[in-house]
């Protein structure tokens, strides 16, 4: 694979601009069910992308006494992140489970510290809590995971799929209780309702992303629409068959597969009102945990 390839997978396809533009479509998905679950029509489905453009014209504010090239930054780095972790889901690499959830985290400790750079307090809170939610969600994140490495003896998703062909893993009694533990980490990784404690915007007033505004806030925002994207595929690759085009018979498979999962997402966060910090680190800590090491136990005595 010569460096153009590398370049278009990344920046084109399956990379930068088809995860933005599919994440954005799925923030219409998840606006209009949304709607439609509160008896609303809901916006059309070139909003999100309207809001972007308004968003990318608007002026560009920086707080008094922060630094501005850490404040432009952590942005961007959320949505590089993002992007290379949408490419890697198509594009075999070596180790490119690992490699992944390193990617997949980078956006959560940028939000981080954008909200410590922007120099308010406010923002310093929401920066806190999501350190904490992300020490209380990626146990269990990981003991999933390893459950599905257990289970296929790879870290490749390509050998994930390769394993599954006969049976997803998310039909064992393992794998399942996996994929609901997993299911539970991705709605706080996404920073959704019951757990989008580090913008909270009744409380804290957006909280990281309070001083943020113009591009940056785009860039944010893009990035988080990229995540909605790319986790359920994450689950759907791990748990539900695999990602491998075999024909075109297997692309709306797994777009059945995806859709089912982001309004599940949906469901779960327009169903369940926001919890405290503590309760969400008693919540990961507690049930989640329990669930996530039961199907690890489980999958080492083969179920």
């Amino acid at each position: 694979m010569n460096f153009l390839t590398i370049l278009f997978n990344f920046l084109l396809f399956p990379g930068l601009l088809f995860a933005a533009v599919a994440g954005l479509l799925a923030c219409w998905v998840d606006r209009k069910v949304t709607a439609r679950l509160q008896y609303r029509v809901g916006p059309p489905w070139f909003q999100p992308f309207a809001d972007c453009c308004k968003l990318f014209f608007k002026e560009i504010l920086i707080p008094e006494g922060a630094s501005v090239f850490y404040f432009l930054l952590w942005p961007t780095v959320a949505l590089a992140a993002a992007a290379f972790a949408a490419g890697l889901l198509w594009t075999p690499f070596w180790g490119d489970l690992i490699v992944i959830l390193y990617f997949l985290t980078i956006p959560s400790l940028a939000l981080i510290m954008a909200g410590f750079t922007a120099n308010n307090p406010v923002a310093a809170l929401g920066a806190s809590r999501e350190m904490k939610l992300i020490l209380a969600y990626e146990l269990p994140f990981l003991l999933s995971i390893f459950t599905v490495v257990l289970k296929t003896h790879s870290i490749m998703l390509e050998g994930i799929a390769a394993a599954q062909a006969a049976q997803p893993i998310i039909f064992s009694f393992s794998g399942i209780l996996a994929f609901c533990a997993a299911l539970l980490c991705i709605q706080a990784k996404l920073g959704l309702v019951p757990f989008d404690l580090a913008e909270a915007e009744q409380e804290i007033s957006s909280g990281v992303l309070l001083e943020y505004s113009g591009a940056p806030l785009m860039l944010f925002k893009l990035a988080k629409a990229i995540l909605l994207y790319t986790l359920p595929l994450f689950l759907i690759a791990l748990f539900c068959g695999g990602l491998s085009i075999s024909g075109w018979v297997s692309i709306p498979v797994i777009v059945l597969k995806y859709c089912s999962i982001l309004v599940l997402i949906i469901v779960i966060k327009n169903t369940n009102p926001r919890l405290r910090i503590d309760q969400a680190l008693r919540f990961f800590w507690g049930p989640v945990t329990i669930v996530a090491t039961l199907a690890l136990i489980l999958a080492m005595m083969g179920a």
